[in-house]
């Protein structure tokens, strides 16, 4: 039989949700176990899985830690939680992939501490296309510096702050946040645009999160290459260039015997 990956995942709000439902079926992965922020203790199980779902606080980690051990923790919560925890990742090296957008900057340098002694992914949006949008979007920057550009962010109504992934777009192209334009529009789960704009034509970078579903199967990815990697911090990017790199044919060697 292989080895699955045994995964605690932290945060079950409706993205929380949906990715339990695609790791909970991933055969590379075992989802050992749910925390949730609630008051005493609260003990469920997930819908169709025998998977506990625990209410947590910040003094309540070390205890789930200790009676249901793990190799890696994905975690869609809030900025506050990783200060509970996170210590706890540091001194049983267990591998974190977190995907939290609203960290300040003292809580990514926090979060890029842990990666001194355990393997740590952390990025805004966990989602494949959009990471490829990011990159993609750099390298025509840095290929069209004299482009006009600018970021449309749609999501649902209810959002209230400027998109994290828009901001952290805005900030890999060296734009400012007047740059962003933001809707709020009904049930819209997240959509991103990148436009620039040349002389005589005009390219369209366009990301769609269709469902949340679509953050489960970025995790999986992130946890499938956090393994491969030395111990340290990693962003979404430093991933899929990692990916990218070892999948291109490598140059011939001229005269070379073939």
């Amino acid at each position: 039989m292989s080895f699955k990956t045994r995964i605690g995942l932290i945060g079950y709000g409706k993205t929380g949700k949906a990715v339990a439902n695609v790791l909970s079926t991933d055969p590379r992965f075992e989802l050992c176990w749910i925390a949730r922020r609630t008051a005493g203790g609260s003990v469920k199980t997930h819908p169709d899985t025998a998977i506990p779902i625990f209410g947590v606080d910040r003094h309540s980690f070390e205890m789930l830690f200790a009676r249901h051990p793990v190799d890696a923790v994905v975690d869609f919560s809030s900025p506050e939680a990783v200060h509970a925890y996170g210590e706890i990742v540091r001194k049983r090296k267990i591998m974190l992939v977190s995907a939290i957008s609203a960290y300040s900057q003292s809580d990514l340098a926090y979060v890029s501490s842990l990666g001194k002694n355990t393997r740590v992914m952390c990025s805004p949006n966990i989602t494949l296309g959009i990471n490829f949008l990011m990159t993609a979007a750099n390298l025509l920057r840095k290929i069209a510096p004299f482009a006009d550009v600018e970021i449309l962010e749609q999501h649902f109504k209810e959002k209230p702050e400027v998109s994290g992934t828009a901001l952290k777009i805005a900030e890999k192209l060296g734009l400012e946040e007047e740059q962003i334009t933001s809707l709020r529009l009904g049930g819209i789960i997240g959509e991103h645009e990148v436009i620039f704009g040349f002389p005589h034509q005009t390219v369209r970078l366009v990301h769609s999160s269709i469902r949340r579903e679509a953050f489960g199967t970025g995790a999986a990815f992130a946890l499938a290459q956090l393994e491969n990697c030395a111990i340290g911090f990693y962003t979404f990017e430093d991933l899929l260039l990692q990916t990218a790199n070892n999948g291109l044919p490598r140059p011939s060697v001229f005269g070379a015997a073939n």
